[in-house]
């Protein structure tokens, strides 16, 4: 069905103009009930949006500015790989002082998801310790030698308190802030892992201690390597990894 789909929303939702966003989504602003919104369609099953859709009403009950689903004339969250979400004003993090209020934003986060079920299809950190697949990640079409060096650096992390992470908080396009709030937005590459995944930002705006700052760094680096691997991006990353 596609963009067809809008049609669920009512017969005066329109699509407006593409916006830049993931690499696996068609990313529009929308205009539903003369308000605007953003459209993402995509080819995630339903669980997977089930999931996403529920971490973003919870993390919205609890006061978190979050992007949430808009629902369809029936009731439905999304429709044929199709989500509509509340539009979140603001612009990027552009010092030291805003990427603080970032840090306290992810650590909010991760306080409300505390134990969080993990997103189906998806593995953990910890899980890939000795699993070889989850979603995008396919441990088995990297060398031997990265791998290795990608679970060493997961190992670090091991055994500690799982919880919803966002995946991608450090880039400022997946961040809106105003004068009064900081927003998350793009929550496509979010599961369930360690918070430390998280906390590598711009200006080390989560506070890390060097040593913590190193292992998250490293983790995080392992992480982007293993799940785009094997484009530019992941050879770079993975050149971030210690060898053993």
């Amino acid at each position: 069905m596609g963009w067809d789909a809008l049609a669920l929303w009512g017969s005066g939702t329109t699509r407006l103009e593409r916006l830049t966003g993931g690499v696996a989504n068609d990313v529009w602003s929308v205009r539903i009930n003369g308000q605007l919104a953003v459209g993402r369609l995509g080819k995630r099953n339903a669980a997977d949006l089930a999931w996403e859709a529920a971490l973003l009403q919870h993390l919205d009950r609890h006061g978190m500015a979050v992007p949430v689903p808009i629902p369809t004339s029936d009731g439905r969250l999304f429709a044929d790989g199709l989500m509509l979400m509340t539009y979140m004003e603001g612009g990027p993090p552009d010092s030291a002082a805003d990427w603080r209020r970032v840090g306290d934003t992810v650590r909010e986060l991760h306080r409300l998801t505390a134990n969080w079920p993990q997103r189906p299809g998806w593995r953990s950190s910890a899980d890939l310790l000795t699993a070889d697949r989850g979603t995008r990640i396919d441990l088995s079409a990297m060398p031997a030698e990265a791998v290795a060096r990608c679970r060493a650096a997961w190992a670090r992390l091991a055994g500690r308190p799982i919880c919803a992470v966002h995946g991608n908080p450090n880039s400022p396009g997946n961040v809106r802030i105003t004068a009064n709030r900081v927003a998350l937005i793009d929550w496509d590459e979010a599961h369930a892992d360690v918070a430390e995944l998280d906390l590598v930002l711009p200006h080390n705006g989560a506070g890390l201690a060097p040593a913590e700052h190193d292992v998250a760094a490293q983790a995080a680096a392992a992480w982007e390597a293993a799940i785009c691997w094997r484009d530019d991006y992941a050879v770079q990353r993975l050149a971030f990894v210690r060898p053993l």
